[in-house]
């Protein structure tokens, strides 16, 4: 028996990236350090981005072009007393930073997206993750958040 060798499908891009982070703050705390262009430039250095559409604490969606060129979204869904931010990067590769040069359809360009789409996860948990820590501190799982009140605290399960 052979095993079949399955190659790139042309109507998938060549990094095409899921994530989901929860962090235990406010979804107005994230929507401004989302909307704020200096944090693009630390998280995505080689990708240059324009608002495409701001949907305010939900996040923002952004057209790419640079090293890549397609799109790139951050969603944020509050979720009990913090949310879940949603990554979503998909695009192709550019020698010129302006038009898409695909890799080739062949086992070297499958290998060559497979690193560059782990190269990118890598790079983003790490900055994600680094947000977290310094959104939440020290507080351990399960505890209050610092800014919860009696009065905006989620209610107890019945």
């Amino acid at each position: 028996m052979c095993a079949a060798v399955v190659g790139h499908h042309r109507g998938v891009a060549g990094v095409d990236l899921v994530d989901e982070t929860f962090i235990v703050a406010q979804p107005a705390v994230l929507a401004d350090i989302v909307a704020d262009p200096q944090r693009w430039a630390q998280w995505w250095p080689d990708l240059n981005l324009a608002v495409f559409m701001d949907r305010g604490i939900l996040g923002q969606r952004w057209s790419m072009t640079g090293a890549l060129v397609g799109s790139l979204e951050i969603w944020i869904e509050p979720v009990a007393d913090g949310c879940i931010v949603h990554h979503y990067l998909r695009g192709e590769p550019s020698a010129d930073g302006r038009i898409p040069d695909p890799w080739p359809d062949t086992p070297a360009g499958w290998r060559r997206a497979a690193a560059e789409r782990a190269r990118r996860a890598k790079a983003w948990k790490r900055s994600i993750w680094a947000l977290k820590r310094d959104l939440e501190g020290d507080r351990p799982a399960g505890a209050a958040p610092e800014w919860s009140t009696a009065t905006d605290a989620p209610a107890p399960p019945q």
